[in-house]
């Protein structure tokens, strides 16, 4: 079978992934969550592609299933659990772990065993398994952006699939009897040219897409390890795993010299997607002023001054119902009540923020605490992009070290949830969990817009009421 999208003589990965996630969305061949690009695509047809799975003998003779934690492969987290096979899911970016033993209420349903192969059940009914257990994986479930029917697989460019891999082989978990399996949509088979696979790169024996069932006979060798040369000491403090195994091998004697840190590349893989160009500004008019100033010196000014000014908060009342907006400031150093509001979006360097305007009329807020003093917000911003839980709007209020954060849609902020376990700062444990104006019961799509203060006031003395003055939105 030809495959659907063609590969240019010369392509680098980052060309084949850009490639496949502008298919894919152009094609609208991909579900929640959208855009697809830097993501392992949850592709249309991937709960066909997962049921797959329960077919492969390999599958039906295995006993341990690591499946990655990634929305595509959900179904195959499921077949794994109603198969009745012991189910490892990675931690998310493996910021504090290695795997998660899923383990479901004695006697589970198979409803209830949807509920543990979800991104929430995966978060409740896991048991932490570290470098010390003594596991055997039979076989390996990973997703991709991009694979080739002979094996070869290109990753969304971060390496974890790969790292898991090789801590696994390290530990004695995995060996060249393991099989891996890869499930994607049948437009990202692709050709991939050999010479851009390199040792440290992961390769599948199978490919399950919605229409068949490829068996690649893969004659390239799996890593049989951590290459410690392709990673550097930035990586090492990230992945605090990581971090474990390389002190356990530097003991036992082995090389564990580590990579110098590249200049523009992320560690351990190629070199990361190049960062949109920003937005010129318009040139500045340097019409005189009468007094013989120039718009342009007197702007420079008032910005200057602007800095120097302590930025204006809004004094923030008790309550957990989703924040006063502290520090909810524009890159000019104005609170809101400000007229002129204004937010860094990406390209100016701020993180995923939508201005007010902007927001939907119901949105799902997520109460993050436990921020340790001194924390800048734009550090917060930089580990929630990290781990895919950008908002659409962030609410800083380092002062009371808490922030809330606004998702579209429940099921946004679930997935935000899930990533945003065990997230450490600054060597603090924060807290993530849905704010209190989120709880009780509240069905999917209601809406979550806050009352007017006037309405607040009147509604101040029933129980668990929305009343606070620091809620949300602004009316």
């Amino acid at each position: 079978m030809e495959p659907v999208i063609v590969i240019n003589p010369g392509a680098s990965k980052w060309d084949i992934r850009q490639k496949v996630w502008d298919y894919i969305e152009d094609k609208n061949l991909a579900n929640f969550p959208r855009p697809v690009h830097n993501r392992i695509p949850n592709f249309k047809g991937a709960v066909q592609a997962c049921d797959r799975l329960a077919d492969l003998q390999e599958f039906k003779s295995s006993q341990t299933v690591k499946v990655n934690p990634d929305r595509p492969q959900q179904q195959a987290r499921f077949v794994t659990l109603e198969a009745r096979k012991t189910l490892l899911v990675p931690t998310p970016r493996l910021r504090t772990g290695l795997f998660n033993n899923i383990t479901p209420p004695q006697g589970a349903s198979k409803e209830q065993l949807r509920i543990c192969s979800s991104s929430q059940g995966v978060k409740d009914f896991s048991v932490p398994v570290g470098l010390d257990a003594k596991v055997k994986v039979d076989l390996v479930v990973v997703g991709s952006v991009a694979v080739s029917e002979k094996g070869l697989r290109i990753g969304k460019g971060e390496g974890y699939a790969d790292m898991e891999y090789g801590m696994m082989a390290s530990m004695g978990a995995v060996n060249e009897s393991t099989v891996v399996v890869t499930v994607v949509h049948d437009c990202q088979v692709v050709d991939i040219p050999e010479g851009l696979i390199e040792s440290h790169d992961l390769t599948v024996d199978y490919i399950l897409t919605p229409t068949r069932v490829i068996k690649t006979n893969c004659q390239l060798p799996k890593p049989q390890g951590i290459i410690w040369t392709k990673l550097d000491t930035e990586k090492l403090e990230r992945i605090p795993i990581l971090k474990k195994l390389h002190a356990r091998e530097e003991q036992a004697g082995k090389d564990v010299t580590l990579g110098a840190t590249p200049a523009a590349a992320e560690p351990g893989v190629e070199a990361a997607q190049p960062r949109r160009q920003p937005r010129r500004r318009p040139r500045q008019s340097t019409q005189q002023h009468p007094e013989g100033e120039s718009r342009q010196q007197r702007r420079a000014q008032s910005e200057q001054e602007a800095r120097q000014r302590p930025a204006r908060v809004r004094k923030e009342s008790r309550g957990d119902g989703g924040g006063g907006k502290e520090g909810e400031i524009n890159e000019r150093g104005k609170g809101r009540r400000g007229g002129n509001v204004k937010e860094k979006g990406p390209e100016e360097g701020g993180s995923e923020v939508m201005s007010q305007r902007k927001l939907p009329v119901s949105v799902t807020t997520v109460y993050l605490g436990g921020i340790p003093a001194g924390l800048r917000v734009s550090e917060l911003k930089t580990a929630l992009r990290e781990r895919e839980a950008a908002p659409l709007r962030l609410t800083w209020q380092g002062a009371q070290h808490r922030a809330f954060l606004d998702y579209s849609d429940p099921q946004a902020a679930e997935q935000a949830l899930m990533a945003l376990q065990d997230l450490s700062l600054n060597g603090h444990s924060l807290q993530a969990e849905l704010a209190k104006s989120q709880r009780g019961g509240k069905r999917s799509g209601q809406s979550n817009r806050r009352p007017r203060p006037s309405a607040a006031l009147k509604a101040k003395t029933a129980p668990d009421t929305k009343s606070d003055s620091n809620e949300m939105t602004e009316q």
